[in-house]
């Protein structure tokens, strides 16, 4: 390998981690949780209001904050497993 060549590798490298590290920050931006949780609670809204459901407004709330938690602590799971793999 050349230096030029090796010079094209580095910025392929340095242009995989910037994508990498923006993909990463969007996984954890608080905007995607906001989407998320409208999306859940719109498409929960839509389904009770097709089947029927009482107060479906009222009702989708719930569901949505159960998915918003649960996206939140799936983080802490995820440590605890890499912590016990690597502990073997």
């Amino acid at each position: 390998m050349d230096l030029e060549q090796i010079s094209k590798e580095l910025e392929k490298i340095k242009q995989r981690n910037k994508k990498v590290e923006t993909d990463k920050a969007w996984e954890w931006s608080i905007t995607r949780k906001i989407l998320l949780m409208i999306f859940t609670y719109l498409a929960l809204w839509i389904y009770m209001q097709v089947v029927w459901i009482n107060s479906p407004r009222l009702n989708a709330i719930i569901p949505t904050v159960w998915f918003l938690l649960s996206t939140l602590t799936l983080p802490r799971f995820k440590k605890l497993r890499t912590k016990h793999i690597h502990k073997k």
